[in-house]
């Protein structure tokens, strides 16, 4: 009995997270293919305006999962314990939070754009095309909010595998658009950023059969908003924000203290990096992602044993996932780094060859802290979630990378990375471990 159980979680646990790292990553190719693109049709300018305005799409992505992460876990909660009405009150919660993030970000796009890029670069090219990205990807806030939730609704409404062909059928299209509308259509940093954003509304066309069929099991119900179910999901949907987030933070640090050292390339190097890196952490959230309902599930059903087992067989994965990863960055540092390297540029070779075996030395302990703040935040344990998100995006990481920077340079800026998530690990491990003996002592 013990193990056919045992057989039945592994086989759920394998459906879920591979089709959601499936999903992930073809999310990831977002930016990976405007990277691509944009390095040969504009060169190591368009690199660079395409790496100043990345962080505000971190923004808007980590605001659309914060809201559908959170609200998802609550749903599949309440759904498990039959409380359908319940449930339904949170999607519709979700759907208001979802058009309040969409108007700032709309307002945001039209009004300060300029602004927020002029903190990090003067007038000029550069400038022009960092301010057309961030503009029209803060334009098409809306659609990525909306999209991330109804991803996360649908994977928690045991869909797991239309919410893949959405994820992977949007990214896709944009792939395919970036190429068209850089190459044949000549729109230059425009068309890139214009496949962005339609691509999350191939997404949502994706989903429509599962409303169309009236197969959802979640719906708009009327009532009253509540402030108290707004942070509930807020509070639940955090860690997936500042993870997101944090993405975002780290390239607005990393930005500023390479200009200082090495300039346009150095920036350009680390472009690179960055968003490789953003398909690396994609991994590790399409295995988050993908325990939350199995965890969200097993909680309502207060079934512990099978949620520790659930966290076993990420941890598992994530480790082998990441010698693997880091392997083929070691092994083929330069061959990676010459994919983008369309000017063949050798200042920009060395630095992001060498960058690319330090900062991914980060791999494990990235991955280690991505899937524990998962698990606390599914079984309704918010604020040691809360801790490690904060941590290794704000109060660890920006106090590293300005000193390490100042002690060993563009060397030091690269080890930045992996000592921050190597130091939030061990806490996180600290959290984990308090947990289970307060859970054993009740």
């Amino acid at each position: 009995m013990r193990d056919r159980i045992l057989k039945k979680g592994l086989n759920e646990f394998l459906k879920y997270t591979s089709l959601n790292i499936l999903g992930m990553l073809g999310l990831s190719c977002y930016i990976l293919a405007d990277t691509f693109f944009v390095s040969k049709g504009l060169g190591t300018d368009g690199l660079t305006a395409l790496n100043l305005a990345i962080p505000i799409y971190s923004f808007i992505h980590g605001s659309g999962l914060m809201i559908g992460m959170g609200a998802g876990t609550k749903y599949s909660i309440l759904k498990s314990q039959e409380h359908h009405l319940e449930a339904n009150k949170t999607f519709t919660h979700a759907l208001f939070l979802a058009g309040c993030f969409a108007v700032l970000f709309v307002l945001i796009g039209i009004f300060f754009s300029g602004f927020i890029i002029s903190l990090f670069i003067e007038q000029g090219y550069v400038f022009d095309m960092s301010k057309t990205y961030l503009q029209v990807v803060l334009l098409f806030a809306p659609a990525f909010l909306l999209n991330n939730v109804l991803l996360c609704f649908v994977r928690n409404d045991r869909a797991p595998q239309l919410s893949m062909a959405a994820m992977i059928g949007g990214s896709l299209s944009n792939i395919i658009l970036d190429y068209i509308f850089i190459f044949p259509c000549q729109m230059g940093i425009f068309g890139a950023v214009f496949a962005t954003g339609l691509a999350p509304i191939i997404s949502m066309m994706i989903l429509s059969p599962h409303f169309i069929r009236k197969k959802n099991q979640f719906h708009i119900q009327k009532c009253y908003l509540q402030f108290k179910r707004i942070i509930g999901i807020l509070s639940s949907g955090v860690p997936s924000l500042v993870t997101e987030v944090s993405s975002g933070v780290v390239m607005i640090v990393f930005n500023t203290i390479i200009l200082g050292l090495t300039g346009n390339v150095g920036v350009a190097a680390y472009g690179v990096i960055a968003n490789l890196s953003l398909v690396v952490i994609a991994i590790y959230t399409g295995i988050a992602q993908g325990i939350q309902p199995l965890m969200s599930r097993y909680y309502g059903l207060n079934q512990m044993k099978s949620i520790h087992q659930i966290l076993k067989y990420a941890l598992v994965m994530m480790f082998v996932i990441s010698v693997l990863i880091y392997g083929l960055v070691f092994f083929q540092a330069t061959s990676i780094t010459q994919v983008f390297n369309s000017e063949n540029n050798q200042a920009l070779r060395i630095i992001a060859s060498q960058g690319l075996k330090l900062y991914f030395l980060a791999c494990p302990f990235a991955g280690f802290n991505i899937i524990i703040s998962m698990y606390f935040t599914s079984v309704e344990h918010p604020l040691p979630a809360h801790m490690i998100s904060l941590l290794r995006g704000f109060f660890v990481m920006i106090p590293t990378a300005f000193l390490l920077s100042w002690i060993g340079a563009m060397t030091g800026v690269w080890c930045a990375f992996p000592i921050t998530e190597f130091m939030v690990s061990i806490i996180g491990v600290i959290f984990y471990l308090k947990l289970r003996r307060k859970k054993k002592t009740v």
